[in-house]
């Protein structure tokens, strides 16, 4: 029922007000007696919004409605309104069709694999208790969440900033992170920033070929950089002032730079770029690899020597503050950066990169396949270079391969990078070895 990123589906399929409803029900059931309740801009979300409030209602709990919002800001408000639990009404970065539900526990962090499966294990044996007549619960309304979230980030990136920014929120809910930026004394010029869940400007995920019009508007203006959201703003990618797309791995290891200390640890993903690490060695900080997915990545930064947690996709976690991916605080960060070091083209190219290659392998039995790479890859290797945290990793002197069965798509994914074009080549070619001839048994 959960994905790594909460009940995640196409409207009117794998998500409807059904759905929403059980959870509802599920999480009074369980014992979460004030719930804070957002959403996206999408027009499903409206019904999905009903429906998870009345389940909540009528097993008693009351409700905290911010009405649209951001992930981050319904995240961050579960724990000013002392609340035991939230929902965000959203599917993040996937298409208009597409809706969901993401729960939050007061620290800003997702519910857990242990939380998730409480209430998958409610919904799927209907094991809801209904509250009595005079026991329902009830609604109230916060139109200060997002005035709230601004503050939250002012206080920790001070300012005042003399930065100049372009913010592009996609027609999501991102309007909070131009507000926070003009609030730190920034010059702000917005793209996409009426709220449509249809997307009709972009797709909502922010990748370099979608955001075509903020690279070309910073390019073409005296704009120190800009920022790019997806629809519920959880996660931020950026321009640089020349019009270059940043990658996530480089903005990963950016924003580490200045979040550690000697001794501290990074929790990323297995799929992370070697230019993190190599990044971070120099400062005495180490890399901790989780499985890929912002849970996971928030899960690992509860650890008390990580400081700071990403994900290439564009989550950015400082555990200090919250839990959660907060796109609008990333936004801030890096033009606090920007403002504190100077032009991010300077800094990306401080960066050293090296390339990176993914394929895909069509499989009708990926899980089967991938459970045969891994015995292979243990009868070639020596134990301490493999990792199964999510997949199978294997580790080089130069480099690394990881397959990876994907969750929702029957494809076996194929990731390789070296610190050589060649050799790069050649660890892809290893790869795809490795799922061929599992393939063949």
């Amino acid at each position: 029922m959960f994905g790594t990123s909460g009940i995640r589906g196409r409207i009117g399929e794998e998500v409807t007000a059904a759905t929403a409803l059980s959870v509802g029900r599920a999480l009074a059931a369980d014992g979460y007696d004030r719930v804070v309740v957002g959403r996206d801009p999408r027009d499903s979300g409206r019904m999905l919004r009903k429906a998870v409030v009345a389940g909540l209602e009528e097993g008693g709990s009351d409700v905290v409605d911010l009405g649209m919002a951001a992930t981050p800001t319904v995240a961050r408000s579960v724990g000013r309104h002392a609340a035991d639990a939230g929902v965000a009404i959203t599917a993040s970065h996937n298409p208009a069709p597409d809706n969901g539900l993401k729960l939050w526990t007061p620290t800003g962090q997702a519910f857990d694999t242990e939380r998730r499966e409480r209430i998958a294990d409610r919904v799927r044996e209907a094991d809801f208790a209904f509250a009595a007549w005079d026991g329902i619960g009830e609604t109230t309304t916060d139109d200060r969440a997002d005035r709230a979230h601004i503050e939250a980030i002012r206080a920790s990136v001070g300012g005042p900033l003399d930065c100049s920014v372009v913010v592009d929120s996609g027609t999501g809910a991102g309007g909070v992170s131009a507000d926070a930026l003009t609030a730190l004394g920034c010059d702000v010029q917005t793209l996409n920033a009426r709220p449509d869940g249809s997307f009709p400007a972009r797709p909502s995920e922010p990748t370099a070929d979608h955001c075509d019009v903020l690279r070309a508007t910073v390019a073409n203006t005296d704009a120190d950089l800009g920022i790019a959201h997806d629809g519920d703003a959880d996660r931020m990618l950026a321009v640089d002032e020349t019009g270059r797309f940043v990658s996530g791995d480089v903005l990963l290891a950016l924003l580490a730079q200045r979040s550690v200390e000697a001794g501290d640890s990074v929790a990323a993903p297995v799929d992370t770029s070697l230019a993190v690490d190599d990044a971070l060695a120099p400062m005495d900080v180490t890399v901790t690899r989780t499985r890929v997915g912002d849970v996971f990545v928030a899960e690992a930064a509860t650890a008390e020597d990580v400081t700071f947690g990403g994900e290439p996709s564009g989550a950015w976690i400082w555990p200090a503050e919250t839990l959660c991916p907060d796109g609008p605080l990333a936004a801030a960060k890096l033009a606090a950066l920007v403002d504190d070091e100077g032009a991010l083209s300077a800094l990306v190219d401080g960066i050293d990169t090296y390339p990176i290659r993914r394929e895909n392998v069509e499989s009708d039995d990926n899980g089967a396949v991938l459970a045969r790479v891994e015995t292979l890859v243990r009868e070639r290797y020596d134990a301490d270079r493999i990792e199964t945290l999510d997949g199978v990793r294997v580790s080089f002197p130069d480099g690394w391969i990881l397959v990876r069965a994907s969750g929702t798509q029957p494809l076996v994914r194929l990731t390789a990078e070296a610190r050589s074009e060649e050799r790069t080549t050649e660890l892809l070619s290893e790869a795809r070895a490795l799922v061929s001839t599992a393939s063949e048994n």
